[in-house]
């Protein structure tokens, strides 16, 4: 939200700098994100004069070009050549000066003394386009007799200089949606703190204000009461349709609102004033003289104010005419009904909206306005005719527009203030120190809430509706608090605490073991968002479109449906990080997935099941880059490594655990089988996946599900045994084997074959040729044995190794 200080200061005149306004802006919670210098024409005209052409005659080498002599109130007059058509003698003229700095969009250019045609130029006498004050490059401009010479033009055009804030406005804060709430805040700030002295804040005076006592022959019908519990007008003719002031042309631009005319700029104006929306109706449009407040009718085609065509579905609350749409209440006016130059006659909405009924209807067609911006937080219902009195005053002041009725206005149920009582043992108990009674009323009233009681231990109060976020004891506290200062609150002495004794999670601590052990081995924790692109169920095979979870009401097309997979959200992070010149990347992420399953019934949790996944993925150079160490990348076994020593760490050990080769749409590599439970898969990422995402080197991924995971952990309880001293055997085997036969096979068959003895079983060589055979291939299988009590004789050896080689024969290995 912009915040211009010129207009802020209107309300309070201090005298502190706009950087100490936004520390003090920032530090009651109005975070002051920026704060810019701005010039209502950028360069201000800085070393543009009003100067009068004194002679004029043409060029000698030139027929278009003229050479003046233009006096700018120095010393001596300028010689200027000008190619200017309407130059003459006579002429007060907008001179930009040597070393002025014009502007044209973003590009710049400085004046210089020149020669032009072998004649020396002092300057240039400048058309509007040339000074950022129209677009007319037809020839110079010719000021009126009123501008003196030697004036600088920024005076002459009322050019303002100012300093805008942009606010972080927190959705909370509805009452400081204007310049008159953040100049509240900000006196109150400057008065309890004893930084300033400043001007009690107060509305701009309407006591000026007079109707006809003539009922309005414009009536107003509410249908839905709940969406619309207020709605105040006002009938206004003799309009002047045309440009604003430049004062109020100044004001909205200096906030970055463009102009449009004298009616809409007013409106504008008490919109960003008073946090109160207006909209200004063509009474000649407003059919049958009769506006109503109902819901649209469903597929009706309306076209607002930008042109667009749009289809209501019957939830949007609408302003109408006797037979038609006029406006989407509180979101966008309509385009037929709009002020326009010919309009001579007004009606001026005032209304207040359900905020509810706003956002949704602003988040259905995609619309996001300064009005709904205001509606959806909250306005105020009790300045709705106090806005109108304004905006008619200004409408009078800026368009001649004369008031032809009464205000009109529906409320049939009253909305009253919140009625708060406070203790001061409550303030300074919560706040942690003991403000003074007088400090703390100051701050209440300034705030603009009203005591109506007190008591030696504390207040009643009433909160105006315009603080909507306040309506307990401890809000008021914080409102307190706040202006008082965070700051101002000592750090005690001393700090007591309780321990709090919470019951063992195992979920919650595996999932801390798991993180912990994985960012030990250099991964770093991902946390992408749950929704995802609707796009990635189009192009990625392995996401189920029928089981979509869709949103109705996305933020944008890219956060449409909630994810399938965590996948394309780390691929998102490999290609960002690759494409910024990281491509050495270890990721995990811990994330739900969810699932539509239309056959499941009513039951949500049944029809929307999600599942907690861990994902990983690795990819790019495993070690930093060393001279003196060979460069090793990631590939499958560096991510079968991490699995096995992930399993291992929650007492599931390898010889418990199957691997399956697995080849899908996502990877080629195995699946982790463990008790006949699946409890994940990982591999190399599939080609045609990578190039969905740009990524031109090879990725490895591995999906855990989490609960199947947790679950195995917990059934296989992590056991912990004395280290035996005695010695480790190693025997080898070189075994001839079908090339169909895994090494996953050969290493459960033996932990079949040997329970007792064998620790643990290992590859160290494959060879494969047409020595051994096309369909064969050889493995050079190690064996480690060991027993818990005693050394093993050579006898007790050879026994396990016939046993074992026995156990080959009968998939018919054969010992090399």
């Amino acid at each position: 939200m912009k915040i211009s200080h010129k207009w802020l200061n209107s309300y309070l005149k201090t005298k502190s700098d706009p950087n100490k306004i936004s520390e003090i802006l920032t530090d009651i919670g109005l975070e002051v994100e920026s704060a810019e210098e701005i010039e209502t024409i950028k360069g201000g005209l800085k070393g543009v004069v009003v100067g009068r052409v004194l002679t004029c005659e043409k060029h000698p080498d030139a027929d278009k070009l003229s050479i003046t002599t233009v006096d700018v109130g120095g010393e001596q007059p300028l010689q200027i050549v000008c190619g200017a058509p309407n130059v003459a003698a006579g002429q007060l003229v907008p001179v930009a000066t040597i070393g002025a700095v014009l502007y044209s969009g973003d590009e710049s250019f400085q004046i210089k003394k020149s020669k032009i045609r072998g004649v020396v130029s002092e300057g240039m006498i400048c058309a509007e386009d040339e000074l950022g004050l129209g677009v007319s490059h037809d020839g110079i401009m010719v000021l009126k007799d009123t501008a003196k010479i030697g004036m600088a033009a920024k005076d002459y055009f009322g050019v303002e200089d100012d300093v805008v804030y942009e606010i972080g406005l927190t959705p909370n804060r509805s009452d400081a949606m204007s310049h008159f709430g953040v100049a509240r805040d900000l006196a109150a700030a400057l008065v309890c703190r004893n930084i300033e002295k400043v001007n009690n804040v107060t509305l701009p005076a309407v006591d000026t204000f007079s109707a006809p006592n003539i009922n309005s022959k414009i009536s107003v019908k509410i249908e839905d009461e709940i969406a619309c519990p207020r709605y105040s007008g006002l009938h206004i003719t003799n309009i002047s349709v045309g440009e604003s002031p430049k004062w109020l042309q100044n004001r909205l631009l200096s906030i970055g609102i463009r102009p449009i005319n004298n009616v809409v700029d007013v409106t504008n104006f008490v919109l960003f004033e008073l946090g109160q929306p207006l909209h200004a109706f063509d009474a000649g449009k407003i059919k049958g003289n009769k506006i109503v407040v109902r819901k649209s009718k469903p597929n009706t085609k309306f076209t607002t104010l930008d042109g667009i065509e749009r289809t209501l579905n019957g939830s949007e609350l609408m302003i109408c005419n006797e037979t038609e749409e006029m406006c989407i209440a509180g979101v966008y006016g309509g385009l037929d009904a709009g002020v326009s130059q010919n309009t001579t006659e007004i009606f001026i909405e005032s209304a207040y909206f359900n905020p509810v009924s706003v956002r949704k209807t602003s988040k259905l067609h995609g619309l996001k306005t300064d009005s709904s911006f205001r509606f959806e937080r909250g306005c105020d219902p009790d300045v709705t005719i106090y806005a109108l009195k304004r905006a008619a005053l200004l409408i009078a002041e800026v368009a001649g527009g004369k008031v032809a009725s009464n205000i009109v206005d529906v409320y049939s149920s009253k909305m009253d203030p919140y009625h708060v009582e406070i203790s001061y043992h409550q303030i300074n108990s919560l706040i942690g120190k003991d403000i003074e009674i007088s400090i703390v009323k100051q701050i209440v009233e300034m705030l603009g809430i009203a005591i109506i009681g007190e008591s030696k231990d504390g207040l009643t109060l009433n909160v105006p509706l315009f603080k909507s976020d306040v309506t307990r004891a401890v809000d008021v506290i914080e409102e307190v608090l706040r202006i008082y200062g965070y700051n101002a609150i000592e750090n005690p002495s001393m700090i007591q605490y309780r321990y709090a004794h919470q019951p063992k999670q195992p979920v919650l601590d595996l999932k801390d073991r798991i993180s912990d052990f994985l960012s030990d081995n250099g991964l770093l924790e991902a946390m992408n968002n749950s929704l995802t692109k609707l796009e990635y169920f189009e192009k990625l095979s392995f996401l189920e479109a029928n089981e979509m979870v869709k949103l109705l009401n996305p933020l944008s097309r890219d956060l449409g449906a909630m994810r399938q997979s965590l996948l394309p959200g780390l691929l998102e992070n490999l290609a960002y990080n690759i494409n910024h010149k990281n491509a050495n990347v270890r990721l995990f992420e811990f994330g739900n997935v969810y699932r539509l399953k239309a056959s499941a019934g009513s039951d949500v949790l049944e029809k929307y099941p999600e599942e907690m996944m861990l994902d990983l993925v690795i990819t790019g150079r495993l070690d930093p880059e060393n001279w003196n160490e060979p460069e090793k990348q990631a590939d499958f076994y560096a991510l079968k490594k991490l699995i096995y020593a992930m399993l291992k760490k929650v007492g599931i050990h390898q010889e418990a655990v199957t691997f399956n080769p697995i080849k899908n749409d996502i990877v080629d590599g195995l699946e982790i089988v463990f008790r006949n439970q699946v409890l994940g898969f990982f591999g190399e990422v599939v080609s045609a996946l990578l190039k969905s995402f740009s990524i031109k080197q090879p990725v490895f991924y591995g999906a855990i599900h989490w609960l199947k995971f947790v679950q195995a952990s917990v059934s296989n309880k992590l056991q912990y045994h004395e280290i035996n001293h005695l010695p480790e055997v190693r025997r080898d085997l070189a075994l001839l084997i079908d090339k169909s036969i895994s090494f996953e096979q050969i290493k459960l068959l033996a932990f079949k074959t040997e329970k007792k003895l064998l620790k643990q079983v290992g590859l160290f060589d494959v060879f494969e040729g047409e020595k051994i055979g096309a369909d064969k291939k050889s493995y050079a299988v190690s064996f480690i044995l060991q027993h818990p009590e005693k050394t093993l004789s050579e006898f007790e050896i050879n026994k396990v190794m016939e046993r074992l080689t026995k156990a080959f024969a009968e998939i018919g290995a054969i010992v090399r």
